[in-house]
């Protein structure tokens, strides 16, 4: 689904709105603990500003479930933004009232203004045609580049493009690469093609082992939700943790995989959810009472490594453990470290995948790191997303 880029569009004199994902992490005092949100979309800003565009910057932060707070405001990402940049940036105190009319009205060629947080008004998740209109308003131009929310209706998402009618409606880099990699890399993988799922739940991913069981030639699954498959094949998991609930369905899928389907061979327990637990590692299938599986095993981290080794595309969403503990971190370790030596096109569907590649310094070995874990999950799940549907082709 190739779409047409801001880079491709004449800005000049014009105003551009930009729906951006600056849902970047905030203290307690509303001082910013990481700015890669803001610097991951420069390089659309710049290419607006640069060329004379007047620039509508609009994004969510938090959940204010619909009422302004100073806690959820975008105010701080403005003056970081404004640091980066290198120029003033205009702040709006609404989001689609007469203060956002008046500084985007006075915005001239190759400035910058930021709606306050989206979310401040609750017409903005119901995908408000009345809200849409007001925003579309604003615009000669509307631009996404907030993959993270790429599988929301909401109104900034959908509702603004719908209402912009024939006016420009295209993507950020941001966007683009994402479509790239998640969307044409996946339709057409070089082969052999290994998914690589972990992370607690199969309910998570049901839909998702579903589409990929048709188009991997390998699915490795790891995680807590490996346990599940365990108790589907009859084996005991201790006080591992499962969906009972689910176990049918995992029967299922063993049934419909195969061989496609690849489980851990051995796990790594601990008596207690506590780095200085006892600690073992135990057959699958086969973890006793009064423990529980943390992490695969050092036999199934050399299994997965085999198989990733002599893939051509990899995409992993989801870790092999509880890799936030430094004992069982070291199944999500030997994963990444084999994506990092292969030769694969390696993609990593956001989310705790993307934030275990950055904590044990793999992001630079990788191809492509998703900035959106429920929207890569999406998007894997073979989804259409209405939102990028509507924009324009190329």
């Amino acid at each position: 689904m190739p779409k047409q880029t801001i880079d491709n569009i004449d800005v000049a004199g014009k105003k551009v709105f930009m729906r951006v994902d600056f849902n970047v992490p905030l203290d307690k005092n509303q001082a910013i603990t990481d700015d890669r949100r803001i610097e991951m979309a420069l390089p659309s800003i710049k290419s607006v500003v640069e060329r004379g565009g007047r620039l509508i910057l609009a994004s969510h932060l938090g959940r204010p479930k619909g009422q302004a707070s100073l806690k959820f405001s975008l105010a701080p990402v403005a003056e970081r933004l404004g640091e980066l940049v290198g120029q003033d940036i205009a702040m709006a105190t609404d989001v689609a009232g007469d203060d956002a009319a008046a500084k985007v009205a006075a915005l001239g060629d190759g400035q910058i203004v930021v709606l306050e947080n989206l979310r401040f008004d609750a017409a903005e998740k119901n995908g408000c045609e009345d809200f849409s209109a007001k925003l579309a308003g604003f615009a000669d131009v509307y631009c996404n580049n907030a993959f993270g929310t790429c599988h929301r209706e909401h109104a900034s998402m959908y509702g603004v493009a719908k209402a912009m009618g024939d006016k420009p409606k295209v993507v950020g880099s941001l966007v683009a690469k994402e479509i790239k990699y998640l969307d044409g890399v996946i339709s057409e993988p070089e082969r052999p093609f290994v998914a690589i799922l972990g992370g607690a739940k199969v309910s998570d991913k049901i839909k998702v082992i579903e589409n990929l069981i048709g188009v991997c030639d390998h699915i490795i699954i790891g995680g807590a939700m490996a346990y599940t498959f365990s108790l589907a094949q009859g084996g005991a998991v201790g006080g591992s943790l499962v969906e009972k609930d689910k176990v049918e369905l995992a029967k299922s899928l063993l049934e419909k995989a195969g061989e496609k389907l690849i489980l851990p061979v051995d796990t790594h327990c601990g008596d207690a959810f506590d780095a200085g637990c006892n600690k073992k590692v135990v057959a699958a299938g086969e973890i006793p009472d009064g423990w529980e599986g943390f992490d695969i095993g050092p036999e199934s981290s050399k299994k997965f490594a085999a198989v990733i080794a002599d893939a051509k595309t990899v995409v992993w969403n989801g870790p092999m453990g509880v890799f936030e503990m430094e004992p069982f971190a070291s199944g999500t370790k030997a994963v990444a470290q084999a994506i990092a030596d292969g030769n694969a096109v390696s993609i990593i569907g956001g989310g705790d995948s993307a934030a275990a590649v950055a904590q044990l310094g793999f992001e630079d070995s990788v191809t492509h790191v998703s900035t959106g874990g429920g929207a890569s999950l999406a998007m894997l799940e073979g989804k259409k997303f209405a939102a990028v549907e509507i924009l324009d082709e190329c």
